[in-house]
């Protein structure tokens, strides 16, 4: 199960390895700020409070949007942060405006 807070839509829906934690939340219509999915935005950045071990490791693109200390943190790009197995996932939408 993930759970997935967005701006004001909270919601626990089914894991689904292989898809983004955009993608997830758009599916179950969660309000993600996001603008490009690409990772060049961050607008989909979030907060990775629980599960951070059943994601995919960060990408080159998340290197170059979030700081070291933000990702050691539990920070990923939503657009980037791919679900690679099932368990307990907690994101919350942590746009930077």
């Amino acid at each position: 199960m993930i759970n997935l807070k967005g701006r004001s839509v909270s919601k626990q829906v089914a894991s689904e390895p292989g898809k983004t934690i955009l993608d997830i939340a758009l599916k179950n219509d969660v309000d993600w700020g996001f603008s490009c999915t690409r990772g060049t935005c961050a607008r989909c950045r979030c907060l990775i409070t629980e599960g951070l071990d059943q994601l995919a490791k960060p990408t080159d693109e998340e290197f170059d949007r979030l700081e070291p200390e933000e990702l050691e943190e539990g920070f990923r790009l939503g657009c980037q942060a791919i679900v690679k197995s099932e368990g307990s996932i907690t994101a919350v939408n942590k746009t930077y405006f």
